[in-house]
């Protein structure tokens, strides 16, 4: 069988609604889901050594959580509040976080990558972002070429601010469209019109930086194909670098905020399923590459290139193009991902705070990754990632031929595997398992097979597959 190139996606509504239930997004193994509280500050601690030990590069993480106003479709942590008295208090407690994580890592050790989310990370004024820049810049040694990038909402920034930003360092940016439809938007509480979206668009490919991505969410109340269909169209006019595209998960038991959006509103399944099918071929027709799941980017876009060469890694922030690294989040309800141990920061203020007063590190929870979590994760991130797994790859580095082939430690997967085989979802290419072009929008449904961890329960807290 001969494999279609990458960029190839096949569309089949029938093993979509067939393979179509709540999965992990796999940005991490084992997912958050996993996070306890018997695993805490030793465990951190002792993963920070042998980073320090390896000379593991850095990746960086700073949740900002306050918002102006509520979004109706966000699932983020989130702290409503107009007032700016909240910011202040809350950055000085980060900048102390800061200071502790940092006295324990090794300074030789580079920071490739750093991200600011939220929440709305330009709730801050310019004086509060130099302020938090500092201190990052005060504590860590960055590489010439890191990925600086932080989210805004645009309905909040002007010309001044952007060109402010990259003149700072940011040289990465991100801003949520959601849809441009206006009746959308009010459903959703976020209007924006569309001349402003092309504003800040002009603004940020004036101030020059690398790389833009957009967001939009699919299955929006109001939504249906021929207006999505006007959303992309504009989309593709703004010229993004990168975009994605979010299924819109309602979990109103979880995230009480989407109890005010119109439920008889959504769109139906099958419409969902329409306008899923309809922005995939029309952003591959407009020249776009899907790089997996939700994720589009132009052909010459680092990600495009990296997955072609086979090294796009996955981390908490997405997708990304640097070596495998450990990652370190500040701020409440932020994840910090090392290399065997997953810490996850208190997610309620006072906790946070109570932490750092009291001088120990703010830590709710964790998990802790043995031998057999290291192998899964490594085989669920280059399905994630490449769309296929080199069985001797993972034998060789880890070394499963002491003990068991590839396909002995994994014999009730590979029999799983063989009936997605049977659906033309992947398909045994002697030493590679690779993803067919159908079973690409399925990607998260074949890498639950090697998940030892969440596969025999039922969250309800993942999004749906489609």
């Amino acid at each position: 069988m001969q494999l279609l190139p990458q960029t190839t996606v096949k569309f089949d509504s029938n093993l979509l609604k067939k393979y179509d239930k709540p999965l992990p997004r796999y940005t991490s193994y084992p997912p958050a889901t996993e996070l306890k509280p018997n695993v805490g500050d030793l465990d951190f601690r002792t993963g920070i050594a042998v980073g320090n030990h390896k000379k593991t590069p850095i990746s960086l993480y700073c949740h900002i959580p306050f918002c102006q106003s509520p979004c109706y479709f966000c699932g983020c942590n989130t702290i409503i509040t107009k007032s700016q008295k909240k910011v202040d208090p809350y950055l000085d407690y980060v900048a102390r976080n800061i200071e502790q994580v940092a006295s324990l890592i090794d300074r030789e050790r580079k920071v490739n990558q750093l991200h600011w989310g939220g929440g709305t990370p330009n709730y801050l004024n310019l004086n509060q972002i130099e302020f938090l820049w500092n201190q990052f810049q005060q504590h860590f040694s960055f590489s010439e070429d890191a990925e600086v990038s932080l989210e805004i909402n645009p309905r909040y920034i002007d010309r001044n601010a952007i060109l402010f930003l990259k003149n700072l360092g940011f040289n990465r940016i991100s801003f949520g469209i959601q849809d441009f439809n206006p009746e959308v938007q009010a459903a959703i509480n976020r209007v924006q019109p569309e001349s402003m979206l092309f504003d800040v668009m002009s603004w940020i490919r004036e101030a020059g930086f690398e790389s833009v991505n957009v967001d939009l969410i699919y299955g929006l109340p109001f939504q249906t194909l021929e207006t999505f269909k006007d959303t992309i169209e504009k989309t593709l006019k703004l010229d993004p670098d990168r975009i994605a595209i979010f299924n819109f998960a309602y979990v109103p038991w979880m995230k009480p905020v989407q109890k005010k959006i119109p439920v008889d509103a959504l769109p139906e399944p099958s419409e969902k399923l329409d306008i899923f099918k309809m922005t995939i071929e029309e952003l591959t027709e407009g020249g776009y590459v899907f790089i997996g799941m939700d994720h589009f980017a132009k052909p010459d876009d680092e990600l495009t290139i990296a997955q072609q060469a086979g090294v796009l890694h996955r981390n908490f922030q997405g997708y990304t193009t640097k070596p495998e690294s450990d990652l370190f989040s500040f701020g409440m309800t932020s994840i910090s991902m090392l290399h065997d141990v997953y810490i996850q920061n208190h997610k309620q203020l006072p906790d946070y705070y109570q932490a750092i007063d009291a001088g120990i590190l703010p830590i709710e929870r964790g998990v802790s990754l043995d031998r057999d979590d290291i192998i899964r994760r490594a085989v669920i991130m280059e399905f994630m990632c490449q769309f296929q797994v080199c069985q001797h790859a993972i034998e060789e580095k880890y070394h499963l031929h002491f003990d068991l082939e590839f396909d002995e430690y994994f014999a009730r997967e590979i029999a799983e595997l063989r009936v997605l085989e049977a659906d033309g979802l992947i398909w045994f290419n002697g030493e590679k398992i690779e993803v067919t072009p159908t079973g690409r929008l399925l990607i998260r449904n074949i890498a639950s097979i090697f998940d030892a961890r969440t596969r025999k329960r039922q969250i309800t807290s993942f999004s749906r597959a489609i």
